[in-house]
């Protein structure tokens, strides 16, 4: 709890990762603001194919997602990274040399294989201290909403001078540079045991699948990038079809991700000053409901196009920023990391379930029936959302006791709920640590010093 700032290693580790993740997750997105305009020039073009191609990767991240994390325990991080980055670059070259969509759906599948997201979040927990980890994953999650902006903005750019193909060849090119940003870039540090922040522990999956709180998330963020990839295996048509060219879809997305963007921040600052994050998650989600029906009666309207767009990103953008914060809050004391396995497995089912059910329903039914598709989950979703509760706003805090014997870590972790501010203590044998929940208004850090010392020598 102790306020500093972060050190020399950090700063560095912090930027490095940032940007190995940022890069990749570049590759991932440069193509969904233009697939379905370039689709169109391959043999077997469909919608249906055009949506398994923007989804596949997100089968293959939701299966290997919690199984690569945890071999980067066993492995070592820095050598699942780059093995991760070189399949990625591998199925870029794949889908770059493919003539077909269903190629560049095999290449897509293999660029989410290599899923690397867990590995690198442990990497980041090895090279920050546990007061100041939290900075370090907020610059890496800002770096990955940088570049889904960057993406619609540069993908229809870079598309109009290289083509889908070129796109391609741009990622796997940025896999190769990822690579040597980890090695070069990256401090060195050896892996002794999971952290649990960050890495999901088997044993503790069943419990939070059942948790409530947790599940209404899990599903949150799955209707979220289901519905978000849904919508774009249409809106390039959708432009093209109001008048703008593909070659002007950046500029039409540029305006409108930044007046989005300015409304979204008051909304994250009221919500994290009156803790009512809830309230503003629903608030959300109707405008997300708002944005659809208005692209629903839009036809060829370029400017309710761009007010439709500018309402879905103000709502994504909301949803997207707190529901990270919000899994912090609610995961139990120790299982951050476990919780958000499941939150990024649910994220990336999502893509490939909104990517392939959106390019079905687009083949049959038409933009009006995706906007439909679209409608329903989120309906579903605002319902599931009126279960949640606003968590206390608390943080975790994690107390290292090696050595300790069980019987009084135990008892030390009763005597720790007895300390203002301290709402969850539980101790872990296996790591040696007791993870606390802790009330960041009333914690009292001094007192919890004085009670580790005392149990540091009783006899």
């Amino acid at each position: 709890m102790t306020q500093q700032k972060l050190n020399k290693t950090e700063r560095k580790a912090a930027l490095a990762l940032a940007s190995v993740f940022g890069i990749r997750m570049l590759g991932l997105f440069l193509i969904m603001p233009v697939l379905a305009v370039y689709a169109q020039d391959y043999p077997d073009y469909s919608p249906l194919w055009v949506g398994v191609a923007l989804g596949a990767y997100g089968l293959t991240q939701a299966l290997l997602q919690i199984p690569l994390g945890m071999l980067s325990d066993r492995l070592g991080r820095k050598p699942v990274i780059v093995g991760g980055l070189l399949v990625f670059v591998a199925g870029s070259v794949v889908a770059a040399q493919a003539e077909t969509l269903f190629g560049v759906s095999v290449g897509r599948a293999l660029q989410g294989l290599g899923a690397i997201a867990a590995a690198i979040l442990a990497l980041a927990a090895d090279l920050s201290r546990d007061e100041q980890r939290p900075k370090v994953m907020a610059t890496i999650g800002m770096c990955i909403g940088l570049a889904f902006a960057v993406s619609l903005v540069a993908g229809p750019l870079l598309g109009n001078l290289i083509g889908l193909s070129g796109l391609f060849w741009f990622t796997a090119a940025s896999g190769v540079l990822g690579i040597l940003v980890l090695l070069l870039s990256v401090p060195k540090v050896v892996t002794t045991s999971a952290r649990r922040d960050s890495l999901p522990v088997l044993s503790e999956l069943r419990d939070l699948l059942k948790h409530k709180q947790l599940w209404c998330l899990n599903s949150g963020i799955f209707v979220l990038h289901a519905i978000l990839t849904a919508w774009f295996v249409t809106l390039p048509a959708q432009l093209q079809n109001a008048g703008f060219e593909s070659q002007a879809h950046a500029w039409f997305y540029l305006p409108t991700l930044a007046a989005s963007i300015l409304f979204m921040v008051p909304m994250i600052i009221h919500s994290a000053r009156n803790n009512n994050s809830v309230q503003w998650l629903r608030f959300s989600i109707v405008t997300l409901i708002v944005a659809l029906l208005i692209i629903g009666v839009a036809g060829q309207n370029a400017w309710l196009l761009v007010a439709a767009l500018v309402v879905f990103f103000t709502g994504f953008n909301f949803i997207e920023a707190s529901l990270p914060s919000l899994l912090t809050r609610i995961a139990p004391a120790g299982s951050k990391g476990s919780a958000s396995g499941i939150y990024s497995t649910g994220q990336f089912l999502g893509s490939f379930v909104g990517g392939v059910a959106g390019g079905s329903v687009l083949q049959f039914f038409g933009t009006s029936g995706v906007v439909v598709f679209c409608l329903i989950l989120l309906v579903c979703w605002l319902l599931i959302s009126l279960v949640m509760v606003n968590p206390a706003g608390v943080t975790s805090v994690s107390l290292s006791l090696p050595g300790l014997p069980e019987d009084r870590a135990v008892k030390l972790s009763e005597r720790l709920l007895t300390i203002a501010g301290v709402t969850e203590a539980r101790w872990v044998e296996e790591d040696q640590a007791t993870y606390l929940k802790v009330d960041k208004k009333h914690y009292d850090e001094k007192a919890v010093n004085e009670l580790l010392e005392k149990a540091s020598v009783a006899p």
